[in-house]
């Protein structure tokens, strides 16, 4: 694709992404920013494969128009992708996006990764920076960080890529905002993680499974992690690991028609122990088993497990 395109000439062209018979009153348009390296090339690819009609780089000063074409288009469902690489023009990104969403249904991804995560990808690639002419790698990223704050908080949705691979990053992207029918229409993401190593910052929901018995202490389970038989068999022993795994499936099962109500399509629920490896893989697990016997859909992500 382009890195920019025309968007009045774009949408009169045959759509990369799915046309849909029946327009909705108020179509979507999806706005992918982020840090520079945090893989927003990959999560717009995974929107076209969604059925979007996608725009990698769109100038700033563009976005009204190409959002007025979006809206008496057929096309119900565009992405755009816009960053750092607009310089100065940037900052008016907020005030501009605040002024459309009266008009359309409108929801802003942010993707941020880890410093060690973002030196290394731009590294591995050999690419320069878009802020790094004058900076070094690392100075550039802190500089990019702080033009980008207003922005992220603005956001709907905070996607931290640093344990994801391209091909990852596509399919989480892929679960986390693929459209179902019906009230199960949400995209559920069970996060396991070490408190030891921070807590992530996309999380919606929250549980600490710390007060479980720790396999960590058992030195013939400490290798592996709570997706071994062996541990799942010694954490599942005890009454109340059943127990919390029943209660707090049961009430994800009552929220989630409720969050689907109220327009979220996506929810991010975060399982953490120590140190990701043992209790808090095992829970994340088993809680994915029952949502998706509920028929949501749902995907796992060990964000601190070695395996």
């Amino acid at each position: 694709m382009p890195s920019r395109q025309t968007p009045k000439k774009s949408l009169k062209k045959k759509a990369r992404g799915k046309r849909n018979g029946s327009r909705r009153s108020r179509n979507e348009l999806v706005v992918i920013t982020g840090m520079s390296g945090s893989g927003k090339a990959s999560v717009l690819k995974a929107f076209e494969d969604l059925g979007y009609y996608c725009v990698d780089n769109l100038p700033i000063e563009l976005i009204p128009q190409f959002a007025e074409l979006a809206q008496n288009s057929e096309y119900e469902r565009t992405a755009l992708v816009v960053d750092i690489r607009e310089g100065g023009q940037f900052r008016k990104l907020p005030s501009i996006l605040k002024s459309l969403k009266h008009r359309l249904q409108m929801k802003v991804i942010f993707l941020e990764a880890s410093d060690d995560a973002l030196i290394r990808r731009f590294s591995e690639t050999r690419r320069p920076h878009p802020l790094g002419k004058a900076q070094t790698i690392p100075q550039a990223i802190a500089t990019e960080r702080e033009q980008l704050n207003e922005i992220r908080n603005a956001s709907d949705f905070i996607i931290d890529t640093s344990k994801f691979n391209v091909h990852d990053l596509r399919a989480h992207a892929l679960d986390a905002f693929r459209r179902n029918a019906g009230e199960n229409a949400i995209a559920v993401s069970c996060v396991s993680f070490g408190y030891k190593h921070g807590v992530p910052q996309d999380c919606d929901l929250l549980f600490d499974v710390r007060f479980l018995p720790n396999p960590h202490f058992i030195p013939e389970l400490r290798p592996f992690t709570g997706r071994d038989p062996k541990v799942a068999k010694y954490v599942l022993s005890f009454p109340q690991s059943r127990e919390f795994i029943e209660r707090i499936s049961k009430l994800l099962i009552y929220l989630l028609p409720h969050y689907v109500k109220e327009g979220k399509s996506y929810l991010t629920i975060g399982f953490g122990c120590t140190g990701g490896q043992h209790r808090s893989v095992l829970i994340s697990e088993e809680v994915k088993k029952r949502l998706a016997a509920a028929k949501y859909n749902v995907s796992v992500t060990h964000r601190d497990s070695p395996e």
